[in-house]
């Protein structure tokens, strides 16, 4: 039988296509999915699970319309600027992962200052995954090593992957237990490759604006019966 679900990874997928079926502009779909990360983090934080990591931007996702990038950069302004606080003060620890560089200087304040207000917060920490990328989190994890290397503070006989680990955007957060997909869709879209190799995966239809606690806690009792066996046997 499965361990208990410390960590759960979702990749929130579905709100543009949740607002096109209602006839809604596309940032409609993202406003009501931002309102659906809150329920869902307060539903773990109630269930006992102590980190969710959530996919809301990738560095992918640069390349859509500039029109929709702007409108979900603006959102994302008013979150966090808003959004956040019933979690704050619900105890949750707020960390944001991903190429920061990628994004406005305001954005980034913003998150630090939100970072620096929840760092002793203990119940749940939340991890979003902002202008992220998979495979760039690692190839920076691998440049920072070598320039350690190059300086001669480490050797690089001493590489391995517990001192790898360290260098990820991650350092100091347990892999996920299990990573949800909503939305039908049956891919991982360049997240977290690294953390996801042991984890036990659950794709749901549910567009995500649609997902709901009852769901979250169906998907975490099919988690309970799984055996997990870490290549093992």
């Amino acid at each position: 039988m499965s361990s208990g679900l410390q960590h759960i990874a979702f990749i929130m997928d579905g709100n543009r296509r949740w607002a096109k079926q209602r006839g809604l502009p596309v940032a409609q779909g993202h406003k009501k999915g931002a309102e659906t990360l809150v329920e869902i983090a307060k539903a773990a934080k109630e269930a006992g699970v102590k980190y969710m990591t959530v996919y809301a931007f990738s560095t992918e996702n640069w390349q859509r319309s500039e029109s929709e990038v702007a409108q979900l950069m603006d959102l994302l302004r008013q979150y966090l600027d808003s959004g956040f606080k019933e979690l704050q003060e619900n105890d949750a620890r707020i960390l944001f992962i991903g190429e920061r560089y990628m994004l406005a200087a305001d954005i980034v304040a913003k998150m630090e200052k939100i970072e620096r207000e929840t760092a002793n917060n203990k119940s749940v920490t939340l991890c979003v995954a902002l202008s992220y990328g998979g495979r760039q989190e690692i190839v920076a994890a691998a440049k920072r090593l070598a320039e350690k290397a190059q300086k001669g503070e480490i050797a690089p006989k001493d590489i391995d992957c517990k001192l790898f680990e360290q260098y990820l955007y991650t350092a100091g957060i347990p892999d996920p237990d299990l990573m949800v997909r909503t939305g039908g869709e049956k891919r991982v879209s360049n997240y977290l490759p690294r953390q996801l190799s042991y984890s036990e995966f659950y794709f749901s239809d549910t567009l995500w604006p649609d997902f709901k606690k009852e769901e979250f806690m169906q998907i975490k009792e099919e988690f309970s019966k799984r055996e997990r066996r870490y290549g093992k046997s």
